[in-house]
């Protein structure tokens, strides 16, 4: 059962007291959870990028190899005949910075342990020793690599997918699947998991081969299509490297909410203030421990900073028209060979990425476009944003591209028709919010798009101009 917080919000709390009041509650909350105690994911819409897939799709916490069919999936005389998914990895580790991040606080609430002296409230002491005292038991070597959970998470989809749309992922088009994955392992490992859900589909019982000796072979890695925010020098250096380019995210960490944020902690750990930060207070300690083992941990991600997560992703999603090319290719290839009645090639093409793969071709697709963008100054009016990437793109986040083939058709042009899924939903089209649409008229939308996209010229950086001194 949920548990509801200690110190019930009301609506007419100032946006700062609610947010450090939800951070205090939910600290003590965490810390005096049993270990057994039900998984409770009322934390999640804190945790941005670090959530659990099954907090987005909740029903999967009761059934997470049982298909669920959208009643607004295409049916009846129009036949699925390819499917091009993007898929996030799964669960990981926290990575090496963060890992050390993690000590560091860890280190200062032992060390506050050992000087307060039984100073301080009651409630405060118990929870400074439940942080202090709570095993921080990440290594090294973790550095985000894929967790077992991970692997679930990617068996499971491929479970549900397989389900869902048996005639793609027949056993007879299991020699024709195609597998595309960042150079990350965390990636590779992923689709190597998929293909292990896949086996467990078609031959249940038996232990999967090797992945290198499975018919469809192993994934092929493509940073150009996967990671092409690493492939974009204008990103790099204008946004990446760039220390203004972060202005808003800089400001709200020393803007008065966060302060006030760092105030209350402080006062609530017995620490001192100036050892706190907006970094080390927004560590994804309870997240990592809530998705990686199930299990609450004493600690909290507050991760107010994710709230600006929106920032960089202008030049970001130009930069991913290629993957979007790259789709649209597929879904091209597959209409002329189905036009000239060949046997697509490819009916399933299966690409694992990351977050930065998703959000900016979403973006740049138009989706979850707030009216004010997002500021260090209007946190207020921005509480109920579209862009929340908690929601878009947690851990196995995906969107899918199903192309249909429609019998009895009336033209040519109602043949072939699209849906988007997001994260197994279908995702209404940005520009008109219907839940289908045909082929032709996806193209046309995008077009603009898809025949302007020139990645060299989108990330090449301005030369500067050199003139000579003529006096």
């Amino acid at each position: 059962m949920l548990r509801a917080p200690c110190c019930p919000l009301r609506t007419s709390v100032a946006p700062a007291a609610a947010l450090a009041a939800a951070l205090l509650s939910s600290l003590a909350r965490c810390s005096f959870l049993e270990p057994r105690d039900p998984v409770d994911s009322s934390l999640s819409p804190y945790f941005g990028t670090k959530t659990r897939y099954e907090d987005v799709n909740p029903g999967l916490l009761s059934g997470p190899e049982a298909p669920w069919r959208d009643p607004e999936l295409l049916e009846g005389t129009c036949t699925p005949v390819q499917l091009v998914a993007l898929i996030r990895h799964g669960t990981r580790y926290p990575t090496a910075k963060q890992i050390r991040k993690l000590r560091q606080l860890h280190g200062l609430l032992q060390a506050r342990g050992s000087r307060d002296g039984g100073a301080g409230n009651t409630r405060s002491r118990d929870l400074g020793a439940a942080l202090a005292d709570w095993p921080l038991w990440y290594a090294d070597w973790m550095d985000g690599q894929l967790v077992e959970k991970g692997r679930q998470d990617m068996r499971q989809l491929a479970l549900r997918l397989a389900s869902l749309f048996p005639a793609l992922f027949s056993r007879e088009n299991y020699g024709r699947l195609r597998l595309i994955t960042s150079s990350k392992h965390r990636c590779v490992d992923s689709g190597a998991a998929f293909l292990q859900g896949l086996w467990q589909h078609y031959h249940p019982g038996l232990p999967p081969p090797n992945v290198a000796d499975m018919e469809c072979g192993p994934p092929r890695v493509n940073d150009k299509l996967m990671r092409f925010f690493d492939h974009c020098e204008k990103f790099l250096t204008e946004v990446e490297k760039n220390a203004t380019a972060l202005y808003h995210v800089e400001a709200f960490k020393t803007g008065p909410e966060m302060q006030n944020i760092l105030k209350k902690v402080a006062a609530t750990l017995q620490v001192p203030v100036n050892d706190l930060n907006a970094g080390n207070i927004s560590l994804f300690t309870c997240s990592f421990d809530l998705a990686i083992k199930g299990v609450k941990s004493p600690w909290y991600d507050a991760k107010v900073s994710i709230i600006l997560q929106g920032y960089g992703y202008t030049i970001n999603s130009r930069s991913s028209c290629t993957l979007f090319q790259d789709i649209f290719q597929h879904l091209d290839k597959a209409v002329e060979q189905k036009q000239r009645s060949q046997p697509i090639s490819s009916p399933v093409i299966l690409q694992f990425g990351h977050a930065e793969t998703l959000l900016p071709l979403l973006s740049l697709m138009g989706y979850f476009k707030d009216k004010e963008p997002l500021t260090a100054y209007n946190y207020k009016e921005q509480m109920h944003r579209k862009f929340r990437s908690g929601h878009i793109v947690p851990y196995a986040s995906n969107l899918i591209f199903v192309l249909y083939h429609c019998e009895n058709a009336k033209t040519p042009k109602e043949q072939f028709r699209v849906q988007m899924l997001l994260n197994e939903k279908v995702l209404p089209l940005a520009y008109s919010q219907e839940t289908v649409s045909f082929y032709e008229d996806l193209k046309n939308h995008y077009k603009d798009i898809l025949q302007s996209c020139q990645t060299s010229e989108e990330c090449e950086l301005a030369k500067a101009n050199s003139t000579s001194d003529e006096l």
